[in-house]
């Protein structure tokens, strides 16, 4: 057993979902404090041949009663043999040992993905773009459309949604924790990575290939995130360089803009002031370093928010498929909690998952965030044909638009492949939430130039 994981590791075989680093350290507070019975959790999964992911294994952590010092309690649970009558009570632990992942996964996603690394960081490259560019400014031009109404999203977030006793803390498991917890997480983040190539290399998703495509080789072939995410990044990298090098012809040029300075200085010095003496931070001293750091905002303000965001209702509307809360801990043998689960595993389930206020209040949410509006403005589009009069600079927009037209044409024809099973999935959903365009209302697809919603 030990050569067979060992070879799977080397072949690129295992990967892990881990939410336990994140959640423990809360976890003591979340259990004793708050009506929420949850656990850390670590998930093995193993690339099939079908490019399919499976899990193989599942493990629980709650803290040491005795204190942290002494780590974590660990129970791992494994699926059962496949020669196990369906319906077993082993099945049915395992299936309940993969509830508590989903809702760390449900509450990661939506704390940390989708408001933190979208929401929350963006708005220091907002501000400091108002505050620091010129409306004349060509940088300014270029960032504009991506910076539309976030700071009024944001704001009303702040009064209904993640504020004392919102949506958010009443229907989330982290509870009155839950900005604490979200908020924690920004010492580990990193905007160059947030550039869609370094994440997928940061995550082990991806290595260097420079023969390949975009110069990297996915290690899931079948990623449909990362291949239209990768065609997107592009286009959205080659309309920027063409657009930046029409009036910085050198690396002097960048350097001897007093205005791109201050911004950049602002940005880093007093928008993410307190990761202002990070090493990674670019310099803004060469056109790379600018073409670089422009795409990846263009990237977060509008694609990656768009990936992790106007899909929710279609995955979570159901709520025991995205449960974001759990109530009891797994069942202990010898317990009427045991009992139940043994005789009536559904009404177990019920009882351990989100509850019904909770549920109405998620559901509520994450159908208004999975709408398009009716003004909605598409990456490749303006909302005015006069954002410039350069000529070159409406050329070189207008070609931005024809690749993405490509790219969504590209997107029709990889979930047309039945062999591409990940663009479905079991239940038959094509993979449509890089696609650039979209009408107004649900409709699973669209990435607009920037977080309105």
């Amino acid at each position: 057993m030990f050569c067979l994981a060992l070879q799977a590791i080397k072949s690129n075989k295992l990967f892990i979902l881990d939410h336990h680093d994140t959640v423990i350290p809360y976890l003591r507070r979340i259990n004793d404090n708050t009506t929420s019975k949850t656990y850390a959790t670590r998930t093995i999964l193993y690339l099939q041949n079908d490019d399919t992911l499976k899990p193989m294994a599942i493990e629980l952590s709650l803290p040491h009663p005795d204190g942290d010092q002494f780590g974590a309690i660990n129970k791992v649970y494994t699926p059962p043999p496949a020669d196990q009558k369906e319906g077993s009570l082993e099945e049915i632990i395992w299936q309940l040992a993969k509830v508590y992942v989903s809702v760390n996964d449900s509450v990661s996603h939506e704390l940390i993905t989708h408001f933190l690394h979208t929401h929350a960081v963006i708005e220091p490259f907002v501000i400091a773009t108002n505050r620091q560019l010129s409306l004349i400014h060509p940088i300014y031009k270029l960032l504009h459309p991506h910076f539309r109404d976030t700071m009024s999203i944001n704001a009303i977030a702040r009064q209904i949604l993640i504020n004392g006793g919102g949506v958010v803390e009443l229907a989330f498991y982290p509870a009155k924790y839950s900005m604490e917890f979200s908020s924690s997480l920004y010492k580990d983040w990193n905007f160059t990575e947030q550039a869609l190539p370094q994440d997928l290399k940061k995550r082990g998703m991806a290595v260097p290939h420079p023969e390949s495509k975009h110069s990297l080789r996915l290690l899931i072939k079948d990623y449909p995130y990362a291949i239209d995410g990768l065609d997107i990044w592009s286009v959205i990298r080659n309309w920027v360089s063409d657009y930046t090098s029409l009036y910085y012809k050198t690396d002097e040029a960048i350097r001897s803009d007093t205005e791109l300075q201050m911004w950049w200085k602002e940005l880093v010095e007093v928008g993410h002031g307190d990761k202002r003496d990070e090493p990674w931070w670019p310099k803004m001293e060469n056109r790379e370093e600018l073409i670089e750091s422009c795409t990846t905002m263009i990237w977060i303000a509008s694609a990656l928010h768009a990936a992790t965001n106007f899909g929710q209702y279609t995955y979570s509307g159901y709520m025991p498929n995205r449960p974001t809360n759990s109530r009891r801990f797994m069942p202990v043998e010898g317990t009427a909690e045991f009992e139940e689960l043994r005789e009536n595993p559904d009404r177990a389930f019920m009882r351990t998952i989100t509850g019904k206020l909770q549920t109405l209040l998620v559901i509520s949410l994450i159908e208004v965030l999975s709408m398009h509006s009716s003004d909605e403005v598409y990456l490749g589009q303006r909302d005015t044909a006069e954002w410039t009069v350069d000529l070159e600079a409406a050329a070189a927009f207008e070609r931005f638009g024809k690749a993405l037209a490509e790219v969504e044409e590209r997107i029709v024809e990889r979930n047309r492949e039945e062999k591409l099973r990940n663009r479905h999935g079991p239940v038959k959903i094509p993979y449509t939430l890089l696609f650039p365009s979209s009408g107004a209302g649900m409709t699973g697809k669209g990435i607009p130039n920037s977080i309105t919603i």
